[in-house]
């Protein structure tokens, strides 16, 4: 019987703890819900570009990967959601920085609509980092 551990963190937004876990570890496993480009000090949307929230997005997933005893190094898949596919290559400036030469694999898709208007939201999978006493 596999266990579930909840990940929260106020480094990075927590905007619907009613609703959802910012991330879970079960099986030295990260699951991170998708995260959207809020700045968690203001909780308000970055303002700028596509490419801004993408950094945003991803400052947010570290954040929640760290509570996690795990980080970007350690994630293995990573999905895109973006409203328009027009903001694929910006999209891609600020992912691209983010990892070395070994990339997470990666699923990138348009859909209609994201919460709270924003362009771009992006969810991972990740391991827990080793000696970690996470789950």
């Amino acid at each position: 019987m596999s266990s579930k551990l909840k990940v929260t963190t106020k480094n990075a937004p927590d905007l619907m703890p009613d609703v959802l876990s910012q991330a879970i570890v079960s099986n030295n496993t990260v699951y991170c819900s998708g995260a959207v480009g809020i700045d968690p000090s203001t909780k308000t949307l970055v303002s700028g570009t596509v490419t801004d929230r993408t950094h945003q997005c991803i400052r947010n997933l570290a954040a929640v990967l760290a509570a996690a005893d795990s980080s970007l190094d350690n994630v293995l898949k990573v999905n895109v959601f973006l409203a328009d596919m027009a903001d694929f290559a910006a999209m891609n400036e600020a992912y691209k920085t983010y990892w070395g030469a070994v990339k997470p694999s990666r699923t990138c898709v348009a859909v209609k609509q994201l919460p709270l208007g924003t362009d771009v939201e992006i969810e991972c999978v990740a391991v827990v980092s080793p000696r970690s006493n996470k789950l």
